[in-house]
């Protein structure tokens, strides 16, 4: 199943880049942000509802609580720099090297959650830098 949603999620990133880009025309990267901050923070907290997970909360410890809060902290800063990179280049090439964040993803996973790789995760790491290299500067904006 986690390839099915890791596929979906792939499909909604993709569309939701292009419907930032098309919103940002004549609107500031920040209050755009913001705008979907708050749909975001509706949408998920009533599928929390829905779904009857709130008594989650009380099951999370500290330690938890705090690689969540500085993820989500990272997550509005990317979000802030994307938008705004969004504002001023092409979705296509900025959405291309926002996706190096896959190859330091790898390299966070090696050494702070121990995960181990093999020549076909390098291998692929390295092509997705050259992809998004070759990408990112096939034209100039």
């Amino acid at each position: 199943m986690w390839i099915i949603y890791s596929l979906l999620a792939a499909v909604s990133a993709a569309a939701a880049i292009t419907l930032t880009k098309a919103g940002l025309k004549k609107v500031d990267p920040i209050l755009a942000f913001a705008i979907q901050s708050i749909l975001i923070l509706i949408i998920s907290w009533s599928a929390v509802m829905i779904q009857k997970k709130v008594a989650g909360l009380g099951q999370i410890d500290q330690r938890g609580w705090m690689f969540l809060a500085g993820a989500g902290i990272l997550t509005c800063f990317s979000s802030l720099f994307q938008f705004t990179a969004l504002k001023n280049g092409d979705a296509s090439l900025v959405s291309s090297l926002e996706r190096i964040s896959l190859v330091v993803t790898i390299v966070f996973a090696v050494l702070f959650l121990n995960e181990q790789i093999n020549w076909k995760v390098i291998t692929g790491a390295i092509l997705m830098i050259g992809g998004a290299v070759m990408i990112g500067f096939s034209r100039t904006s």
